[in-house]
């Protein structure tokens, strides 16, 4: 991860923290909100992606017991997000206007389940304020390598779409544009891996049962095999990444 990044989520995490401290030693009295359950789904971005990364389903369930005398929840949750190759540049082809990223051989989709702990550090007032809760949570991850489609002049007048092969589509001047993205899934190979996620959760607002709040942390990933997106760059079978997911949901 680039340290100007690991920058700015720490910053992010630093400035909420502060907000949520200060409130809570102005209002000491005042009343604690407490819920029992908490389900919502929420869009992500991390370092290794573009704006939108990917989607997020999460759930969280109190259980008996406290953690160091505070309230746990056990942590359910799906994430299908996109991971890009750091050196991906798109362009455009200047004669037809349609864009592709050269060099590109796959892309990559991670599908997340996880399983875990999420820790209540401070409850949100019943009416203002900010809650902040600490997550751990590992699991499976299921790589989705689909190969990238092009479209190629293979002849004079003759464009076909298929996967960008770096040893058949060296020149460049004879790719036409992107393919289709809905093609291409029929050869998409599954390489399965592991990650362990730690977060902060802060909600930072609510009307009734409804709420909104970010999810903020860092994710590291193990694959079973290296995870070929660019083949003429440098490629990994483990990646870290730094992540914020903007999440809307209720809670009873």
């Amino acid at each position: 991860m680039k340290h100007k990044d690991i920058l700015l989520v720490g910053s992010l995490l630093l400035l909420l923290a502060n907000t949520a401290w200060s409130q809570r030693r102005t209002e000491p009295d005042a009343d604690i909100e407490k819920y029992n359950s908490l389900a919502s789904l929420g869009v992500t971005t991390n370092t290794n992606s573009g704006i939108l990364g990917g989607i997020v389903a999460r759930h969280s369930q109190s259980i008996s017991g406290t953690f160091l005398g505070k309230q746990q929840f056990r942590y359910l949750a799906v994430e299908l997000v996109n991971v890009k190759h750091p050196k991906e540049l798109s362009s455009q082809n200047f004669v037809t206007g349609s864009r592709f990223t050269y060099g590109k051989q796959n892309y990559l989709f991670v599908l997340r389940p996880e399983y875990g702990r999420e820790i209540m550090f401070f409850n949100r007032h019943a009416d203002e304020g900010i809650s902040i809760s600490g997550i751990v949570a590992a699991g499976p991850s299921i790589g989705l390598e689909k190969p990238y489609m092009i479209q190629f002049q293979s002849r004079p007048g003759v464009i076909v779409n298929e996967p960008y092969d770096p040893a058949k589509h060296g020149q460049t001047e004879l790719i036409v544009g992107s393919g289709s993205f809905f093609s291409g899934f029929d050869k998409m190979k599954i390489v399965p891996g592991l990650h362990l996620k730690t977060a902060l959760s802060f909600e930072l607002s609510a009307f009734r049962e409804n709420m909104t709040g970010l999810e903020i942390g860092f994710i590291a990933e193990a694959f079973s095999r290296q995870i070929i997106i660019m083949p003429f760059a440098d490629n990994r079978s483990f990646f870290t990444s730094g992540y914020v997911t903007l999440y809307f949901g209720n809670k009873k």
